[in-house]
């Protein structure tokens, strides 16, 4: 596979709206990965390779070469931080935003929840979140949990959460409302720097296929 071009994936959405992007370039998967065990998937080129990851492992896989390039929402970029990554694309797919949210009762006002001690914040976006306070001169304690996020002002483990949010609809079924909006998140193509200069050619013809799809708006795969 060295000579291949190998392009990293996550299941679900991701997948769903890169597929019509991916048409566009004239890339087709041979197999669903919703269907199939199949962590690498052939494609109609033999030459290029599909690998279905955890979308949280994405940044990682492309950065030690791994693979060549993929896709990875910018939550999961800035939580990883970018080494040794190019970001030559936002592909304006799989579109959300990272919040702050918290009891529908919480007044926002974060002397008014807690008493003598600092705002606990739960949270998958560990790095994101410190920053985010940080740059606000508040220090927070940050409790890092990987799901569930919504249950943990319900039951006293934390006085707000910081994860993305679609619709909101999940926040207000778990009686939680948005409290402040941290960053706009769409997914984005990521390109390893090393594979960049070894596969220019092929990596160059890539992105430039990527990017002419986000401009015409994909297309629907066959």
């Amino acid at each position: 596979m060295n000579k291949a071009l190998i392009i990293a994936l996550s299941k679900g959405r991701i997948f769903k709206e890169t597929l019509p992007l991916l048409a566009h370039a004239g890339i087709y998967p041979q197999d669903d990965p919703n269907s199939s065990r199949k962590l690498i998937l052939d494609t109609n080129h033999v030459d290029i390779k599909l690998l279905i990851l955890r979308a949280s492992d994405v940044p990682t896989y492309v950065q030690y070469g791994a693979a060549d390039a993929g896709v990875a929402g910018k939550d999961i970029l800035l939580e990883h931080g970018g080494a040794g990554l190019y970001e030559p694309v936002d592909l304006r797919i799989a579109r959300c935003k990272l919040m702050v949210a918290g009891r529908v009762d919480d007044d926002s006002s974060p002397e008014n929840i807690v008493s003598g001690r600092r705002l606990r914040i739960a949270t998958k976006y560990v790095n994101s979140t410190r920053r985010y306070y940080a740059e606000k001169g508040q220090q927070v304690e940050l409790i890092k949990l990987y799901g569930s996020m919504e249950l943990a002002p319900l039951v006293g483990l934390a006085d707000r959460i910081v994860d993305v949010v679609d619709t909101g609809n999940t926040l207000k079924a778990n009686g939680l409302k948005p409290l402040e909006h941290i960053v706009d998140i769409s997914s984005r193509l990521v390109v390893n720097k090393a594979a960049m200069k070894m596969k220019h050619r092929k990596v160059k013809a890539f992105v430039a296929d990527i990017m002419q799809a986000v401009v015409d708006g994909g297309s629907k795969p066959r």
